[in-house]
Order: structure tokens, then C-alpha cells, then sequence
């Protein structure tokens, strides 16, 4: 199981030394990936009484451009978005972004998205807050389409591309996408067309439904449920130390071939913490 960790984003500072510290510490700790998060805009909740998204006052570092910083001071962590919100995006940009920091950090981006719930940062994007899934799953066929061709032509019912291409193209010639969500639909998209999924709760009966529809709805695409990729989220500040193992065993059990470890909401005083935090916790998890 390969341990990653989740970028303190609400609480990392907009410092650019705690970041590259933070991103050095967790290469050199061992961890094998680095998670982040996404969001454009929050929302100012003066106006809003009901609002229990995040705000004004989130802090959210850009992914693309903080993961071209990441690639510039690191050697072997893979860089993954938790998830990009993709259907608020313009298709052939997020190809060509992510195709620079492909190249750029020698393939180490893995893309993990979703279809959001922000409708307050769509409206501002610009982009009509319906027919998210439909749309996400015509950009993941576009994307994959864009980083394998170097010139194509295609027409669907979001995008149309007329004789065009991206330049670089990821050295692979593709970069894995991974689903965030828990819902039905996204697991039935996740083993149709996914290459992982991305689970945020514990290893209980629940998540067994789930990890099973996603291999179930592999095989009825015609494909090999062991190509598919877990990645269990284990939050710190959620769950008592005592329980790590039972929580790493349960979903190793599960299937999980991935672990991120998030330290936001454990309460630590200052942003350098997080790093110190996910140092000396990782051995512990890797005996667990």
C-alpha cells in the first residue's frame, strides 16, 4: 500500500517557505505521493445564513501552479489532485495544464476529480451548474484523447475541436484519472472508465457496497477490476491513534492499493506542525 499525504490546505499559510517545507519534509519522510485539494473561489457567507461550505476565509493554493513549484523541489513524489473540480473547467486547458506538470515533474501528476457542489464557484466560471456528470465523462475521454493525439477532431454534446493539439504531450502519453464522490453514478463511472477511486470513509459495510459496484461495473465494461486503484483517506484529527491499524487493515482487506494521511482539523498551533506531524506518524503507519 503506497502512503501518501494530504497537503494541509486550509492551514498550511500562503508562506512559500512552510509550503516547500512542508513538500520537502514529506519527500525525504517517505511518503510516496502528496495530495491536494481544489477549490477556485469560496463563498462570503454574510448573505448566506445557510451556508456550510467553505468561504472567503478558505485558503486554497492554485493545484496546477503549486504542483509546478512541487515538481521544481522534489524527485519522486507523485503529485495528485483530491479532486479537481473538472466541469467547471475549460477541457483543453486542464490538458494542457496538466500536461505541463507532467512533463515538468518527469510523470509524477496523478489527476483525481469531481463534479463539486460549490454551485456559487461555477457561477462565477462561468459554467451552467447541470449535467455535471454527463460532462465530466465526455472531458475525461476528451482529456485522455488530447495527451494521446498529438492532432485531433472530435464533436460531442460540451466541447468540439477542430484539427487542433496539445504541445508537449505528457511523456506517457497519458496521465491516470482517479474519481472522487460516493455516489452510485460516480462508482458506475469509475469502473466503466476510471483508473481509481478516491473513498473518505472508513472501511465499513458501506464501503464494501461500494468498492464491490465499482468492480462489478468494471466487468460489465469488459474490464479488469484489479486495474483499478483504491485510495483510503485516513484523517488524524477523526480517528483515536488506537484505531489506525484496524483503519489501514480494514481497507487493505478492502482492497486499497493507496493511503493519504491528513493532519487538517487535529488542532496544531502553528502550519510548520504539519510536517513535523506527518514525519514522525509515518512509521507508525507503515508497521500497522
Amino acid at each position: 500500500m503506497r502512503i501518501g499525504a494530504v497537503f494541509p490546505q486550509l492551514e498550511i499559510s500562503a508562506d512559500p517557505g512552510v509550503v516547500r517545507d512542508w513538500t520537502e519534509t514529506v519527500e525525504a519522510a517517505g511518503y510516496t505521493h502528496a495530495l491536494v485539494y481544489d477549490h477556485v473561489l469560496g463563498a462570503g457567507p454574510s448573505n448566506r445564513p445557510d451556508w456550510k461550505g467553505y468561504t472567503d476565509k478558505s485558503l486554497f493554493h492554485e493545484v496546477f501552479v503549486l504542483f509546478g513549484y512541487m515538481a521544481a523541489i522534489t524527485t519522486t513524489l507523485e503529485l495528485v489532485t483530491g479532486v479537481l473540480v473538472l466541469p467547471q473547467r475549460q477541457t483543453a486547458l486542464v490538458a494542457k495544464q496538466a500536461a505541463e506538470v507532467d512533463v515538468l515533474s518527469g510523470g509524477r501528476l496523478r489527476l483525481g476529480v469531481g463534479i463539486g457542489w460549490n454551485e456559487v464557484e461555477y457561477q462565477a466560471l462561468g459554467v451552467p451548474f447541470s449535467e455535471l456528470g454527463a460532462r465530466l465523462t465526455e472531458q475525461v475521454e476528451l482529456l485522455r484523447r488530447f495527451w494521446a493525439e498529438p492532432f485531433l477532431s472530435t464533436e460531442g454534446r460540451f466541447h468540439k475541436v477542430v484539427e487542433a493539439g496539445l504541445n508537449p504531450l505528457p511523456p506517457g502519453r497519458s496521465i491516470p484519472i482517479w474519481f472522487g464522490g460516493s455516489a452510485d453514478a460516480v462508482l458506475r463511472r469509475t469502473g466503466r472508465i476510471g483508473d481509481g477511486w478516491m473513498p473518505q470513509s472508513g472501511p465499513n459495510a458501506e464501503a464494501r457496497r461500494q468498492v464491490e459496484l465499482v468492480k462489478a461495473a468494471a466487468v460489465e465494461a469488459g474490464r479488469d477490476p484489479a486495474d483499478i486503484g483504491f485510495e483510503a483517506r485516513l484523517s488524524l484529527g477523526k480517528v483515536p491513534e488506537k484505531e489506525w491499524p484496524d483503519f489501514i487493515e480494514g481497507w487493505r482487506e478492502l482492497g486499497a492499493t493507496h493511503l493519504c494521511v491528513n493532519t487538517m482539523n487535529m488542532g496544531l498551533a502553528k502550519p510548520e506542525d504539519h510536517a513535523v506531524v506527518l514525519r514522525d506518524v509515518l512509521p507508525l503507519l507503515q508497521d500497522s
